[in-house]
């Protein structure tokens, strides 16, 4: 009698999946997606280019010694005033590379985002944790002053904030995490209030084990997958903030590379023809937003387990 062939959902191989690192399994996940493996691959491809900014650009668009008057404005495609190099996608109205000053603006872009995301989670988790946690006065408390953070408009805060406290990066970074930790705290609650009304919870409080390790090394742990999705979300729209700041002259000083800037120094001009100078700027924010949001999206799928199939 031949022996019956093993099926993909036997025992054996459901052990051999369990065994793939979680790596892997995220990128045989992407990988059935063709949207969202194209939106993880721009925004990787992205993030690189705005790494090696200075490597592969032909100026520091904010250098003022490599910078000319007499190639302001010039469309794309025409050569420095030296004709040493092409000026592929035009110039400013300060003679500065597009190219250059978009990926430098995108660095600047990705690091306020990513800084303000990493800190507002780790304020907002902690807040959320002991909301969840200690429960009663406490509970209220915290969750009482995020309602009132949520129910505001966030462009209409950082701007007041912002016009108090003066323009810079680091204020714009503050300003985004005093927004953003609200999210993360009301995530950190809901999800932490699940997992203490579970038995390992129980069992570990019957051990008398402390309540700061139950946290920590019980709770937390099961917390990370929604805080994931909110932090990649949150990432895009801390970009968002910082360019809409920054157009309306509240955000980076005009000394600092952003792409709000960029977009806002050629407002003024398209009309004219000089389409260059706020387009492509433009289209790189958007590119950026858009791929982040898609791999949020994705994330959002492949960690919640009601959306598994």
């Amino acid at each position: 009698m031949s022996a019956t062939p093993l099926m993909p959902d036997t025992p054996a191989h459901a052990k051999t999946a369990r065994r793939q690192s979680p790596w892997r399994r995220l990128v045989a996940d992407f990988s059935r997606s063709p949207a969202a493996l194209a939106a993880l691959s721009v925004a990787l491809l992205l993030v690189l280019a705005a790494i090696f900014a200075p490597l592969i650009t032909p100026q520091n668009p904010y250098d003022l010694l490599q910078l000319d008057v007499l190639d302001a404005r010039l469309p794309p495609g025409a050569m420095n005033s030296a004709s040493t190099y092409t000026y592929w996608l035009g110039t400013d109205g300060q003679g500065r590379d597009l190219y250059s000053a978009m990926l430098y603006g995108l660095r600047l872009s990705l690091s306020v985002g990513l800084g303000s995301a990493l800190i507002a989670g780790v304020v907002g988790t902690v807040f959320g944790l002991i909301a969840a946690y200690a429960g009663g006065k406490t509970d209220s408390l915290i969750m009482r002053l995020v309602d009132l953070l949520l129910a505001f408009p966030s462009i209409l805060v950082a701007m007041m904030l912002l016009a108090f406290l003066g323009k810079s990066v680091t204020n714009v970074v503050l300003t985004l995490v005093l927004i953003e930790w609200a999210y993360y705290a009301r995530t950190a609650r809901a999800q932490a209030l699940v997992e203490a009304r579970r038995e390992y919870v129980e069992a570990a409080r019957s051990l008398a084990i402390p309540n700061w390790r139950i946290v920590l090394v019980h709770i937390l742990p099961n917390c990370l997958p929604p805080l994931i999705v909110v932090g990649t979300l949150q990432v895009a729209r801390a970009i968002t903030l910082e360019a809409t700041l920054s157009f309306l002259g509240l955000g980076v000083p005009i000394t600092e590379p952003s792409l709000g800037l960029l977009i806002a120094n050629g407002y003024q001009t398209m009309l004219s023809g000089e389409y260059w100078i706020s387009v492509y700027p433009g289209l790189a924010l958007l590119g950026i937003l858009v791929s982040i949001n898609m791999v949020g999206d994705r994330l959002r799928t492949l960690l919640n387990p009601r959306f598994v199939k």
